[in-house]
């Protein structure tokens, strides 16, 4: 009862000095904004160093990328609300556009995860697409495009991937014709060539396109804005 009565009187005493509690931390791992083209970005709006990844998700190095940078970027950088990440998406085939239209597929807040998935899973359905024949492929180049997506998330296991983040293959299948999507992710990769982007994985920390292709090497210069 003593220890009770200190702790209340010591609260009492705070607040009629005008202590106020400190606001809680902005858990920057889950705001989400959207900037040119529509990318989506992570993290603080006001972050000191704006990074921007161009990436394909066919491109094997961008998935190496992925796994060596996105545990730092998600548990040191953007939590500090030193460091926000935009995902520019760089379209160079049918695939890279089905999953640029899958991850934007539902709730914006829910970009990333759904990126991270596809991303972290690229091994299998990668693999996956090397063992087809031309001949296994030929309906992704044939016919309206929404069949062609189709067929392509069908073949490599997306509606599965999807049904994790609670979309039903017919929900699936709307965003898949989502005509204003396309042109949006198809933008981004016309801002990409327009910045001077050449190959994927590439990088620009605050605006300016950086020589670097690999966490390695973009780490350094993070810190060194930092």
């Amino acid at each position: 009862m003593i220890h009770r009565s200190i702790r209340l009187t010591a609260l009492f005493a705070a607040a009629t000095l005008g202590i106020a509690a400190s606001p809680p931390h902005p858990n920057w791992n889950a705001t989400v904004g959207t900037g040119a083209q529509g990318a989506y970005t992570l993290g603080n709006p006001a972050a000191k160093v704006k990074l921007t990844e161009y990436v394909s998700y066919t491109c094997p190095h961008c998935g190496h990328f992925h796994k060596e940078a996105d545990p730092r970027l998600r548990l040191t950088y953007v939590p500090q609300g030193k460091v926000s990440v935009t995902v520019q998406q760089v379209l160079r085939n049918p695939v890279d556009l089905t999953i640029a239209m899958l991850t934007n597929c539902g709730d914006p807040k829910g970009f990333f995860p759904r990126h991270n998935a596809f991303m972290g899973a690229q091994d299998q359905w990668l693999g996956k697409l090397e063992t087809f024949t031309s001949a296994q492929t030929s309906r992704w180049s044939n016919g309206e495009v929404p069949t062609r997506l189709r067929a392509i998330a069908s073949d490599l296991d997306f509606y599965a991937i999807m049904a994790r983040f609670g979309r039903s293959r017919p929900q699936v299948d709307v965003c898949l014709a989502d005509g204003a999507v396309m042109k949006r992710v198809t933008s981004q990769t016309e801002a990409a060539s327009a910045a001077g982007v050449q190959g994927t994985p590439s990088f620009a920390i605050n605006g300016e396109l950086q020589d670097a292709h690999d966490w390695a090497s973009l780490a350094p210069l993070i810190d060194a804005k930092l």
